[in-house]
């Protein structure tokens, strides 16, 4: 009888060791306001991504030590029949040169060996100075960096846009954002030296600062690497001038993103006649952490073209090897959507079906960061008047990187627009109507010094969906902090702040809370929106900044 008691006890304990886990696994799956969650998933699409392309960088290190291996056991080949042989060293000397010169040169009688740039441009054999930079501008290399932007450009007859399209990018970024990227601009003007020297040193001159920290590299390819282009094929009715200009283009896309494969995360074509949103780089990260599938080959900012087309770096070398094997066939946007049909879309379903699978490959975001400002096309004597509709627009939402945080709100949320997604920037938070005493709490883990703070409530569909009474609040970490700094507190009529904390902003007609803290603030535990009074309509928060302090390490 104890016998039964002590294994029914022994049965019962390891049944509660066992489901008590799994218990408290389903309690926090089911948490719909934690970002926890979204705020994983993008942490491992970061990391996966980051894998993607260290492993990327190995393969290009382990295929170099590969050929320099096959390279060097040949030389020590010639070298010993050089000894038996009744031939002249001198003799020998310019064919194991002439070898050693060639990057890719391998003996077929050695094994297989897969083909590389020499297979689509044989011209380059023996010449690997044709493969680098004839003129590279860089103070401060960097490399590692989440996004690379390249910028191809050439010489137009009595205009450039470069300078505005710089300016743009620059000034659409803040200092962090500034750390974390690279600009390549390329002059793709091989065969004019001249230019190239004089753009660069233009260039130096406007943009001084940016190319002495790194964040702009001025670059240009030696003519070498370009193959014949006067005998190439008419085709789809362009003329041998269209022909020859679609076709260089081909590779200096291909050029330029070879170049930028090794120096960061993820790569993003632009053309040199554009302008950005502000912010656009702290978007197109949020977008691409948000991909929680590993599917897609490019994510689109900008519906034009081969405008604002991003790339996982490791993706680089298919998609360029697939441009060079068509390079003189077809233009670069048409290659690029073979790739993607070769890829998914099966031949024994219709055009439906591959429509839909595509658009897995190919990810949109909404609205365009990029819009097409020249009107004078590369192509000399071609005036094209794009513009994106949709670069312009507000849009739902807008997307930051916000601290770590837990999530609390009284507010009940409407469908899966939940306050956790619209703070990750995901979507935008929707609720019922709120009412006077509702709350929402973004609670910092840990706290944190804040420079700044903005909330946007309504949308361009929703316009009424907006506060109109309601404040914003902090909460210090040490109550000692809340008291020293005078200047934080605003006059807010009749409004009186929760215990603890201290009202900081008002949200004003349009919907909007924002404010701009003094570099004497303390660390701060508690972000809350407070709403004063009824509201008649639902709520739409379209944005959420929360944005940290940058200190000063002494």
């Amino acid at each position: 009888m104890r016998m039964r008691f002590r294994l029914r006890n022994v049965l019962i304990v390891t049944l509660v060791v066992c489901f008590t886990p799994l218990l408290w696994l389903s309690v926090f799956s089911n948490n719909g306001t934690s970002p926890y969650e979204e705020a994983m998933q993008k942490r491992f699409a970061d990391l996966r991504d980051r894998l993607q392309f260290a492993e990327s960088l190995n393969r290009q290190r382990e295929n170099d030590l590969f050929i320099l291996r096959k390279q060097f056991n040949y030389l020590v080949d010639q070298v010993g029949s050089n000894r038996t042989s009744n031939s002249s060293a001198v003799q020998r000397v310019p064919n194991i040169q002439q070898y050693l010169n060639n990057f890719t040169g391998l003996s077929s009688q050695d094994g297989l060996f897969l083909p590389g740039i020499l297979a689509y441009l044989p011209h380059l054999s023996g010449h690997p100075e044709f493969t680098r930079p004839r003129y590279k501008l860089s103070e401060g290399s960097r490399n590692q960096v989440s996004v690379v932007f390249g910028i191809p450009t050439i010489k137009r007859s009595s205009i450039s846009y470069l300078s505005k399209t710089l300016h743009s990018l620059v000034d659409g970024l803040d200092q962090t954002e500034k750390a974390d990227c690279l600009i390549v601009v390329f002059i793709a003007e091989p065969w004019d030296e001249k230019y190239v020297e004089e753009e660069g040193k233009r260039l130096k001159s406007e943009f001084p600062e940016e190319i002495k920290s790194g964040l702009i590299e001025v670059i240009a390819p030696p003519a070498g690497f370009y193959p014949n282009l006067n005998n190439l094929k008419e085709s789809f009715g362009d003329d041998k001038q269209r022909v020859k200009w679609r076709t260089k283009q081909n590779l200096d896309f291909s050029f330029l993103m070879l170049y930028a494969k090794s120096r960061g995360v993820y790569y993003v074509q632009l053309e040199d006649d554009v302008i950005s949103k502000s912010g656009y780089l702290s978007i197109i990260k949020s977008f691409t952490y948000q991909q929680k599938d590993n599917t897609w080959l490019l994510l689109e900012f900008s519906t034009l073209g081969f405008i604002g087309k991003l790339f996982r770096s490791a993706d680089l070398p298919t998609v360029v090897e697939f441009f060079l094997m068509f390079y003189s066939d077809k233009p670069i946007d048409w290659l690029l959507d073979h790739l993607i049909t070769v890829k998914v879309c099966n031949p024994e379903k219709n055009q439906a079906h591959c429509s839909r699978m595509k658009l897995g490959m190919r990810k949109r975001f909404k609205p365009s960061l990029f819009q097409h400002i020249g009107l004078k096309s590369s192509l000399d004597g071609k005036i094209q008047k794009l513009k994106d509709r949709a670069f312009g627009k507000n849009g739902l939402y807008r997307a930051h990187i916000n601290p770590p945080a837990k999530l609390a709100t009284s507010l009940k949320t409407y469908q899966t627009y939940t306050l956790a997604k619209a703070y990750v920037g995901e979507t935008f938070f929707w609720s019922i109507a709120p009412t006077e005493g509702d709350i929402i709490d973004i609670i910092l883990s840990p706290p944190i010094y804040l420079d700044k703070i903005l909330f946007r409530t309504g949308s361009e569909t929703h316009l009424d969906d907006r506060l109109r009474d309601a404040s914003v609040q902090i909460q210090f970490e040490d109550e000692f902090d809340g008291r020293v700094d005078s200047s934080l507190p605003i006059k807010a009529g009749d409004r009186v702040p929760a215990q603890g904390f201290t009202i900081i902003a008002l949200f004003d007609k349009n919907g909007l809370g924002e404010r701009t803290l003094p570099s004497s603030t303390g660390k701060i535990k508690t972000v809350r929106i407070h709403c004063h009074s009824n509201s008649d309509n639902w709520l739409v928060v379209s944005e959420i900044m929360i944005k940290p302090r940058e200190v000063v390490k002494v």
